[in-house]
C-alpha cells in the first residue's frame, strides 16, 4: 500500500480530508474577499466554498478512489477484507462522483448549492449516523464519523438559513 500508515491511521486519507473539508474553503473565502473587496463574510459566501470543496471536491475525489480502488475504502475505512464487498464499494463511488459533481458545479451555478446542501447533507448525516451506530473500528473510521457529522451540521444550518 502506497499510503503511509502509523498505528492504523492512513495519513494521506486524513490529510486529504482535512485539506478538502477545512483548508480549501477557508482559502476560497479569503481569496474571494481579497479579490472582491466589498463582499462581506457571510454564510452564503462560506457555504459557496464549503459546498464546492467539502462536498464537491471531497466526494468527487472519494468517488474516483472508490471506483478505481474499492479495496482502500473496504479495508481502510470499513475493515472489510472480502472481495465480495468491492462491487458495493465501487457503486458507492458512483454515488460519490455524482454528489461531488453537483457540489463542484454549484460553484458556477449558485441555485445548485441548496440542492447540494440538501442531498449531500442527508448523505453525510446518514453516513455519520451509520458510522456511529456500528461503533468505528479504527482511527480512519472515527475520523470519517467526526468529519461526516461536522459537514452534516454545517449543511443543515446552511440549508435552513438559505431556504
Amino acid at each position: 500500500m502506497a499510503e503511509k500508515q502509523i498505528q492504523g491511521i492512513n495519513k494521506m486519507y486524513i490529510a486529504s480530508v482535512l485539506i478538502l473539508t477545512f483548508a480549501v474553503p477557508v482559502i476560497g473565502v479569503a481569496a474571494q474577499m481579497m479579490i472582491t473587496k466589498d463582499i462581506p463574510l457571510s454564510l452564503e459566501l462560506i457555504g459557496k466554498w464549503f459546498i464546492f470543496s467539502a462536498v464537491g471536491l471531497r466526494l468527487f475525489v472519494a468517488g474516483i478512489k472508490q471506483t478505481t480502488n474499492p479495496a482502500f475504502t473496504a479495508k481502510e475505512i470499513f475493515h472489510i477484507d472480502k472481495a465480495e464487498s468491492l462491487p458495493i464499494v465501487r457503486e458507492l463511488g458512483f454515488a460519490n462522483l455524482c454528489f461531488g459533481l453537483v457540489g463542484i458545479v454549484s460553484l458556477f451555478l449558485p441555485p445548485w448549492r441548496i440542492v447540494s446542501a440538501f442531498g449531500s447533507g442527508l448523505y453525510y448525516g446518514i453516513a455519520g449516523l451509520q458510522h456511529l451506530l456500528k461503533k468505528p473500528a479504527g482511527a480512519n473510521e472515527t475520523f470519517a464519523l467526526v468529519t461526516d457529522i461536522l459537514i452534516f451540521i454545517f449543511l443543515l444550518v446552511y440549508f435552513v438559513k438559505m431556504i
